[in-house]
């Protein structure tokens, strides 16, 4: 619940602003412990704030752009040798999006109460994965937590430089299949019955495919509710077969295996497994705990299930190189690299170094899929338009040269 409060600090000024909190005491005390007089707590009227938009979760999900420069600040601050307890009070009271303005005061408040910044960090999953909660931890421990903060930033940085890449790389192609599909409605429900009532009306023989042209205008102008029934249907099974744990590993499994998409979806997950890697281990996380929450975070049910073999074998004894060694989906250049790595002891660097080489190869692909999507598009757009149009004018042709 949101409170709003007036209270006197230290220096005899006087402070206003907002808290989280459960309830107004549980408000009062945090105020308390932040060392301040208390002059006034009461709930905030949620309808004060005349943007309502900002009070819908969904608008105000906290992006990874966000995490990025929150984890930028972090480093400066912390560099500069600022207590943790200001730095998330300042941030979390300066930032404009709610929803992290509310996690960020609550973890203030943990912190207060005596947990560590990844103790505090680790009870909010839906803004800081895994990965995020044990950098941190592995910098409280070296004592080097500024540090912790700017390789998460760099790393965040990296993901978010790739997949804007290729997000962007998808507008096009993605506006002209929606432009095509607007005006093939268009066509079916305006153009095509105005044109089959002329032929209908000739009492001329119509061709097979102008029938199937007719059939399929007739299901957009009469049946119209019963394909949107039935696409939302196929939706909501897709996404419930999606939730199931088969559904993820055949989409896992798919990804990798369809022609040119797949090659790209590969280098993405090694370009994510190499940076992760990478970027634990040379922040001192110990191998097995390495290993551990890359399966978390790589977001793909196949290359989950090789980790999750590698760690199983490392925990027996092996080395990484010949734990990885017996999967197809890790090539042999990676399996090679990392063994190099562990022989010369510098086997962050060496998978710094081959996360650099898939990130590369990632944007390289993208930009080959992306050459290779628009001249498919345009044939495929040409050909079905074609279709269409031969479908009914044909016809109408041959009205013309019957009347002639």
């Amino acid at each position: 619940m949101l409170f709003s409060y007036k209270t006197i600090n230290k220096e005899g000024e006087r402070e206003e602003g907002e808290i989280e909190a459960f309830s107004i005491d549980a408000a009062i005390s945090s105020l308390q412990r932040r060392g301040l007089a208390v002059s006034s707590v009461k709930p905030k009227d949620e309808n004060d704030d005349g943007d309502i938009l900002k009070k819908i979760p969904f608008l105000n999900r906290v992006s990874n752009k966000e995490i990025v420069i929150l984890s930028r600040q972090m480093s400066t601050l912390f560099e500069a040798q600022v207590s943790a307890l200001k730095i998330f009070r300042l941030i979390g009271t300066e930032t404009e999006n709610i929803t992290l303005r509310k996690h960020m005061l609550q973890i203030v408040d943990d912190l207060q109460g005596g947990s560590s910044i990844s103790g505090a960090l680790a009870k909010h999953p839906d803004i800081f994965s895994d990965f995020y909660v044990n950098m941190i931890k592995a910098g409280e421990e070296s004592g080097h937590i500024d540090q912790s903060f700017a390789y998460l930033a760099d790393y965040m940085d990296r993901n978010y430089e790739i997949s804007s890449k290729a997000k962007n790389a998808l507008i096009y192609p993605a506006f002209v299949i929606f432009t095509f599909i607007a005006v093939m409605v268009l066509m079916f429900t305006v153009i095509v019955p105005k044109i089959g009532l002329i032929i209908k009306e000739s009492g001329q023989e119509v061709p097979f495919y102008t029938k199937m042209v007719f059939w399929v205008s007739d299901l957009f102008v009469n049946n119209w509710i019963f394909m949107i029934m039935g696409l939302v249907a196929l939706i909501g099974g897709i996404f419930w077969y999606s939730s199931t744990n088969e559904g993820r590993r055949w989409i896992s499994n798919a990804r990798l295996y369809v022609p040119y998409v797949g090659d790209l979806y590969r280098k993405l997950y090694l370009s994510r497994f190499s940076d992760n890697m990478s970027t634990m281990v040379l922040s001192g996380i110990p191998m097995l705990k390495a290993i551990e929450v890359t399966s978390s975070v790589i977001d793909n049910e196949i290359y989950k299930e090789v980790l999750d073999e590698a760690l199983t074998k490392v925990k027996a004894g092996q080395a990484l190189s010949v734990a990885l060694g017996d999967r197809d989906e890790i090539p042999n250049v990676l399996i090679q690299m990392i063994k190099a790595g562990e022989e010369s002891g510098e086997l962050g660097n060496i998978l710094k170094t081959m996360s650099k080489f898939y990130q590369r190869e990632v944007i390289g692909a993208v930009d080959t899929l992306v050459s290779m999507i628009e001249p498919a598009m345009i044939v495929a757009l040409g050909i079905g338009v074609g279709i269409l149009l031969a479908s009914v004018l044909m016809p109408i042709y041959n009205i013309a040269g019957g009347v002639s």
